[in-house]
């Protein structure tokens, strides 16, 4: 009989990456690992007779609360959790973004924390990722139940309740806009442009939303075989006054939303690159 994998279905401790970047197909991939894994019978390697590796890898989830020294706090609106196959974690409080190093063993996942970005929070989402942080780490026992996942200290005081996520559909999901890509380079919005840049793509075939200051309309046509999309024509947009950021964005995403665009749509996460390789990035908003 041929040796067991070290690691079976969990997760490898490897070098880290960019905690903000997803990854991955949740509900796909959890329903393939739990097929392979199994729920309640087997041998893990390091987990014991009857003690499955939790099937983790490549999932997402929404984060509901999270419990620090036995206080329970609900998360805000956008706080993300993904576990990757290779044994990185990112996520997102609601406010800052932070990755960890993951290895599982049976129905334990030992939690190492990474870097975590440093944009000044209000208030209440401040003391949410404060909870957060100090809940996700160290030896946590996980049990699950259906689409939730609990990860919890050995004491029970601290933990983290997490809700399976589904990927976001092309159409009709409001994208907000949080990057620009060059080629290969991405880089964030300019600073002073502000946050109001979005778009949905309507199944009536319409594209509509803000470039950063003016909202816009245009005609849009998507093939999901060939993964493009292109704007027909110039879009509308509405005449409001903005500040100079705030313009130069505009101007570019106007400029890009004139003709036809490669699409890569990765769970959350939508890139838009025209045949010179400029585009954007922008996130699927929390439902």
């Amino acid at each position: 009989m041929d040796a067991p994998e070290p690691y079976g279905c969990g997760l490898r401790p490897t070098a880290m990456k960019k905690p903000w970047v997803l990854a991955g197909t949740a509900g796909t991939a959890l329903a393939l690992l739990l097929s392979a894994c199994g729920t309640t019978e087997g041998t893990r390697p390091g987990g014991g007779a009857g003690t499955p590796d939790l099937p983790v890898a490549g999932t997402h989830w929404t984060i509901a609360a999270a419990t620090a020294d036995g206080v329970r706090s609900v998360a805000p609106g956008g706080a993300q959790l993904d576990f990757e196959k290779n044994g990185q974690a990112h996520g997102t409080s609601g406010c800052n973004g932070f990755g960890a190093e993951v290895a599982v063993k049976g129905d334990t996942l030992t939690v190492s924390l990474g870097p975590v970005t440093a944009i000044g929070c209000p208030a209440d989402r401040q003391r949410f990722e404060t909870a957060l942080l100090k809940a996700f780490t160290g030896e946590l026992k996980g049990k699950q139940s259906g689409a939730s996942l609990v990860l919890a200290s050995a004491d029970g005081r601290n933990s983290v309740e997490l809700t399976a996520e589904p990927d976001a559909p092309l159409l009709g999901t409001t994208w907000k806009v949080d990057g620009l890509v060059s080629g290969d380079t991405a880089s964030s919005l300019p600073a002073g442009s502000g946050t109001k840049a979005r778009l949905v793509l309507g199944a009536d075939g319409r594209a509509t939303g803000n470039l950063g200051c003016n909202n816009f309309s245009a005609a849009v046509r998507v093939d999901e075989k060939a993964r493009t999309l292109t704007v027909e024509g110039p879009a509308a947009t509405t005449r409001m006054i903005c500040t100079g950021p705030q313009m130069a964005l505009e101007t570019r995403l106007y400029e890009l939303l004139d003709g036809p665009l490669a699409y890569r749509l990765n769970h959350r996460m939508l890139t838009l690159t025209d045949a010179l390789g400029e585009g954007l990035t922008a996130t699927a908003t929390a439902r």
